[in-house]
């Protein structure tokens, strides 16, 4: 019996569509002024999935991509972010270094989001008192300092 999960994920429209397998590497929340930027929001909650996990099932030609990450002095490597050129809405951010690719929580269906911690959490302009680890910048596994902050 195959107990591997699936998910669908799609932008804002519907045009551009994904298949996630399996469970996600990470989930947490990320407080960088990047990310904040992207998401147009004041934290972004993200999953990280192996790039053999995720499957772009429709509109592979409507997807348009940035790489790099302005005004961000903490981030060594380049991220490529994707949307879909019909409505802008965000589909992933690959990261290439951590071999890694983000898809935010909110776009994926029926998905239950069970963060563990929070990242570049010396940005936050909205804290967050859940009880789970604050980190500096990122966790040590992840090329970070491992540094925690308090809530």
């Amino acid at each position: 019996m195959n107990n591997q999960f699936c998910y669908q994920s799609s932008c804002f429209c519907g045009d551009v569509k994904l298949t996630l397998t399996g469970e996600p590497e990470a989930m947490a929340y990320c407080h960088c002024d990047s990310c904040r930027r992207w998401s147009a929001g004041p934290v972004s909650a993200f999953t990280l999935w192996k790039p053999e996990n995720i499957e772009i099932t429709s509109g592979k030609e409507k997807i348009g991509g940035f790489s790099g990450n302005p005004g961000s002095d903490h981030e060594t490597e380049v991220s490529h972010r994707k949307w879909c050129k019909t409505c802008g809405g965000h589909i992933f951010t690959e990261h290439p270094v951590m071999g890694v690719t983000d898809v935010p929580a909110a776009v994926i269906s029926s998905f239950s989001f069970k963060p563990g911690f929070h990242v570049h959490y010396q940005e936050t302009v909205q804290p967050i008192s859940d009880g789970l680890p604050k980190f500096k910048d990122l966790p040590k596994e992840a090329g970070g300092s491992g540094q925690q902050l308090s809530e």
